[in-house]
């Protein structure tokens, strides 16, 4: 149930309240993959399959600024899904190979909108950080 204001009009639900350092975490995994906003967009409205993404199909979607193999595109959303940006879709049956924003995902994307025209060109010092930050993360079994 959507809370109200005394006029009875619906009042937005709040956002949750992500740390800036996650936040920006997020926007240079964003900004340094090769990934575009467009993806983004899509994927607030519907899941989108990885076989989307791959080679000229990405390209022609909008989705990717060059063509990448399968394993390109599922390490680059495995990357945006540990920086929270993504999360897999789930069926009856299981994971599948379909991706959906998360409420971190849906909040910078509304920012960038916001925003008009944001400027998602990443600098030197934003590669050097993700990559830093690709290579020293845990391991899955080893975080717990």
């Amino acid at each position: 149930m959507q809370a109200t204001d005394s006029d009875d009009t619906p009042k937005a639900t709040p956002a949750i309240a992500y740390s800036s350092r996650a936040l920006r975490r997020a926007e240079r995994a964003f900004r340094c993959s090769p990934l575009r906003l467009k993806l983004l967009v899509d994927l607030r409205h519907h899941s989108i399959a990885l076989q989307a993404m791959v080679d000229s199909r990405g390209i022609h979607n909008g989705y990717t600024r060059r063509p990448l193999s399968e394993l390109g595109v599922e390490g680059e959303l495995l990357w945006l899904i540990t920086v929270g940006l993504l999360r897999r879709e789930v069926d009856g049956q299981g994971i599948t190979d379909s991706f959906r924003l998360t409420p971190l995902g849906r909040q910078l994307l509304q920012h960038w909108e916001l925003a008009k025209h944001p400027d998602l060109t990443p600098r030197v010092q934003d590669h050097l950080y993700n990559a830093v930050s690709r290579w020293l993360r845990l391991p899955g079994w080893l975080s717990v």
